[in-house]
């Protein structure tokens, strides 16, 4: 498939910023916060602190998305907000190599400043697919976004990994490697986000206002109120609430709940580069079936994809056998893989087709408030869960809940819609 200019770039920021996703939310940072900034915390405690300081993240851009949206829908107003939460995310990602070992709490904040640039420069990112590319497009070039963005992230994190393999300490994740490994995926955001900085501009736009944000916060009062008329997209958003919540929260946790089961550091990373490299093809493919099968049956098959996954981690302790506990572990790890680039990039795709793109910084405003607050559900549910019941397994479980309540408002949006 042949791709224009803004497509190609607009896929380049996905490998940009997923490097941020793989290293700092699921990979190195939960094992680097648990192993070094909470060593002395009971596992269980900093696995929940890690649990509440991603919903905390999540809080913040829900509350600060509609408005930003609204305002991005102005000429020429979404490529600023854009760069300004991604210098914003920049920063922060600079600033947690410089904090000494013990200082957890600081940690998380830093941690939790530098989501929110990451997530609230993916708002603009996320709106900008209606301007580049065509309705018939979008969900494979959306699919082509996370897929990209999966094989492109590999190489800052095999970057990480070499140097803290040749840094080994017993299973224990050393200190040092992992902040050079932070500096280098703020150089590698950096890097690809320059193609779109360049590049992308805002084709769809509503007129200019001599009072924008005045303006914008009528102009949310009238979506809240005026929601009604689009009542696919509100049964959509209600639907992405629940599963997305689920999705996020695995991603954010996983790590943190593979050391709380004894899991090698070297065995995490090796399985977590193993899902980049599956959900790459898989990503694709979810695109590819999504014209064939309609891209709502692709997002009902990964939702149960996900609850599969979710039975398999509650059960996984009761594996007394090491070997078996590996195998199961790896099993669990390939389900992952195959429906988490596809889940989310049917998703947006999904959504953009159903909104009117002169609003979509809005629209998208609203889709992140319900992205965002359903990721302060998961982990936090996760974390009290499992500190209530001594145990990270039972608040993995209650995920499923998230999942089924999900797949429950997905049948009820109306095929004919997409």
């Amino acid at each position: 498939m042949h791709m224009t200019r803004e497509e190609r770039d607009w896929i380049l920021y996905d490998v940009a910023n997923s490097a941020f996703v793989l290293v700092m939310v699921t990979a190195i940072m939960p094992i680097y916060f648990k192993d070094v900034m909470a060593a002395d915390l009971p596992a269980h405690v900093s696995t929940a602190n890690w649990g509440f300081a991603n919903a905390a993240a999540s809080l913040i851009l829900a509350l600060m998305a509609p408005v930003l949206g609204a305002m991005a829908d102005y000429p020429g107003r979404k490529k600023h907000f854009f760069a300004a939460f991604l210098l914003l995310g920049l920063l922060f990602n600079l600033a947690l190599p410089l904090l000494p070992a013990g200082q957890w709490l600081l940690c998380l904040l830093l941690f939790v400043l530098a989501r929110v640039g990451w997530a609230g420069a993916n708002i603009f990112y996320d709106a900008f697919l209606v301007d580049v590319t065509s309705h018939e497009r979008m969900d494979l070039i959306s699919a082509r976004g996370y897929g990209y963005g999966y094989i492109g992230s590999v190489i800052p994190f095999v970057a990480v990994i070499g140097l803290i393999l040749a840094a080994g300490d017993g299973g224990t994740l050393p200190a040092t490697p992992a902040r050079i490994g932070f500096v280098l995926v703020a150089l590698w955001w950096l890097l690809f986000s320059l193609p779109a900085l360049r590049t992308l501009r805002q084709v769809y736009a509503l007129p200019a206002s001599s009072t924008p944000i005045r303006d914008s916060f009528r102009r949310i009062g009238h979506t809240c109120a005026e929601i009604r008329r689009y009542p696919q997209v509100f049964l959509f958003l209600l639907a992405y609430f629940f599963y997305i919540d689920g999705v996020d929260t695995i991603i954010s946790m996983a790590t943190a709940y593979g050391r709380d089961l004894g899991f090698s550091v070297p065995l995490l990373i090796a399985v977590l580069l193993f899902i980049q490299i599956v959900a790459f093809p898989f990503a694709l493919l979810y695109g590819r079936l999504a014209t064939r099968f309609s891209t709502k049956s692709m997002l009902m098959a990964g939702i149960l994809i996900y609850c599969v996954v979710t039975v398999c981690a509650f059960l996984l302790p009761s594996i007394a056998d090491p070997h078996w506990k590996n195998i199961a572990f790896w099993g669990i790890a390939f389900l992952v893989a195959t429906s988490m680039g596809g889940i989310q990039a049917l998703s947006r795709s999904y959504f953009g087709r159903l909104i009117p793109p002169e609003k979509s910084a809005e629209f998208f405003g609203f889709y992140n408030i319900f992205g965002k607050f359903a990721a302060i559900t998961g982990p936090f549910l996760m974390g009290v869960v499992g500190r209530f019941a001594g145990d990270s397994r039972w608040g993995v479980l209650s995920l499923l809940l998230l999942f089924v309540l999900g797949a429950v408002f997905l049948t009820r949006v109306r095929p004919a819609q997409e």
